[in-house]
């Protein structure tokens, strides 16, 4: 798939203008994930942010050294690694493909370093960065609240 059609159908970037994602598009490479493939570990700085093109990413809240709860999962146009853009920039899940998964990377500073030079693109960036954060807080009430109700 292009990569402007991705980034348009994004979670992070969708509300951008085709000039503007022509800009944003130029700042990304393409990576590929085997399944397994751990993206970005828990508790550590993060550099990178990943929109997932194809594939499916567990996001895995790690409570101790035996015990993991998958929280979601990010498939098609989902943002992994917000934290590179949000300071302390420390990973609050860790990342694993579930399945070959290809991502468009960003390096965070990068994408922080439009506000300085971009300001409109920069502020509708972080516009969808506090969406992405606002989603997966959401699902994750949710899934305590599931939890809950099971117990």
């Amino acid at each position: 798939m292009d990569k402007l059609e991705v980034l348009k159908r994004s979670d992070l970037f969708r509300e951008l203008t085709d000039e503007h994602l022509k800009v944003v598009a130029e700042m990304c490479t393409v990576e590929v994930f085997e399944p397994g493939a751990i993206i970005h570990r828990q508790n550590t700085i993060l550099d990178k942010i990943r929109v997932v093109e194809d594939g499916l990413v567990a996001l895995v809240l790690e409570l101790g050294p035996l015990s993991q709860r998958q929280l979601t999962a990010a498939t098609n146009f989902e943002t992994i690694g917000w934290s590179a853009v949000v300071p302390p920039h420390m990973a609050t899940t860790t990342a694993k493909a579930i399945e070959k998964t290809k991502v468009l990377t960003f390096n965070g500073e990068d994408i922080l370093n439009l506000c300085a030079t971009n300001c409109r693109v920069g502020c509708t960036v972080y516009q969808g960065v506090a969406r992405v954060v606002a989603d997966r807080l959401c699902a994750a009430f949710m899934q305590c609240l599931g939890v809950t109700a099971q117990d």
